[in-house]
């Protein structure tokens, strides 16, 4: 298999500048293609200039190179198409872009990540077959951030899961007397809105659910696909009739024990852990649903059961130029009790948001590991 190491410069500049904006158009897909991945593509005609460029707009929908390739037409006879995904080999409710490419004429295919979907891979390889030439790997690390959360999907068959949280500089999420509105500012939770409307799924637990009475719709971003609003009700006591959940404005699912009892709608009932619901459980219910991204707003109770169900995949904590000195810390009991079981994290961006600093980290790997 050709890579990225065996085209001359290890991955030319113009294949690096391609597969970049190929990333950038993937990212617009974000929210909406779910239960599939977020793919880009770009084509470029034989002398290199770009004709044709597309994205993974919605599940259902014509995929990424499908689009750029009926925006190049007959320009891509020749040229080259970088995806940031191996291009499909199947036939589901689209057919095989790996042909599609093929038919158009396309001579060279340059993809980041190969496909880990049984089902779909083997584009390469029919590619190859066809007599165009392929290239892997060309920008892998971005394209699999970009894609992480259908690549943990696939791999790991739970959604993956982004726990956010707003907390003061002491680490605190709220005063002493439980108050907490608002800690962070209005930039900081505008951008909140954009992770909602980038993800799934939003859960909240009880603690959440009784004290806020949250909306969890997006508001602010036009377009937005509406996630599903989700309640960790374990006990079926904090949901009750007339809460902003239970609107129209987005679907909501009620998660509660097996043995709990309510008459609301859009409950599931799930299996009880030593503290709360099953975790595992409930991701695996929800990936039932299609959900392959979901966003953990809930308080530090409800991330402690996420943390240690070793069901984190990145943390976005929001820090406000506050200090409280007393209240509630981000993140409770998470069956850590020594400094060897810490979940240690990599920081891979720190942003200004309006006055306070966001922070994203992503749990360590065993070879970073100091």
């Amino acid at each position: 298999m050709a890579t990225a190491a065996d085209t001359p410069g290890t991955a030319a500049a113009a294949d690096i500048a391609a597969m970049r904006r190929a990333v950038a158009l993937a990212a617009r897909g974000l929210g909406s293609t779910s239960p599939n991945p977020v793919v880009g593509c770009v084509v470029l005609d034989a002398s290199g200039h770009e004709v044709g460029a597309g994205w993974h707009e919605r599940a259902g929908g014509p995929h990424a190179e499908v689009h750029a390739l009926r925006q190049a037409g007959v320009l891509a006879r020749g040229g080259s198409a970088y995806v940031t995904l191996e291009p499909c080999n199947h036939t589901g409710r689209t057919g095989p872009c790996a042909q599609a490419l093929i038919e158009a004429g396309i001579a060279r295919v340059v993809y980041a990540v190969g496909d880990p979907n049984p089902q779909a891979t083997g584009g390469a390889d029919t590619l190859r077959a066809a007599g165009v030439e392929v290239v892997a790997g060309v920008l892998e690390a971005e394209a699999e951030a970009g894609n992480a959360a259908w690549l943990t999907s696939v791999r790991l068959g739970r959604p993956y899961v982004l726990w956010k949280y707003a907390a003061t500089l002491d680490g605190r999420v709220a005063a002493q007397d439980g108050t907490s509105r608002w800690i962070s500012s209005p930039e900081s939770r505008a951008d909140v809105h954009r992770l909602r409307a980038e993800a799934d799924a939003v859960i909240v637990g009880s603690g959440t659910a009784r004290t806020d009475d949250p909306h969890l719709a997006v508001r602010g971003i036009e377009g937005a696909v509406q996630p599903l609003r989700v309640v960790v009700d374990t006990e079926a006591t904090a949901v009750r009739p007339g809460a902003r959940v239970l609107d129209d404005a987005a679907p909501t699912l009620i998660a509660v024990a097996e043995d709990a009892e309510t008459d609301l709608p859009g409950v599931v009932r799930l299996p009880r852990a030593d503290r709360g619901l099953s975790v595992p459980a409930l991701l695996a219910a929800l990936h039932e649903r299609g959900v392959r991204s979901v966003l953990l707003e809930g308080g530090p109770a409800l991330a402690g059961t996420f943390v240690a169900a070793g069901a984190v995949d990145k943390v976005v904590g929001y820090l406000a130029p506050v200090v409280l000195g007393a209240g509630p810390a981000a993140l409770a009991d998470a069956g850590i009790t020594t400094l060897t079981e810490a979940l240690r994290l990599d920081i891979t961006e720190t942003v200004r948001i309006g006055p306070d600093l966001r922070i994203t980290a992503v749990p360590t790997t065993p070879d970073k590991e100091r």
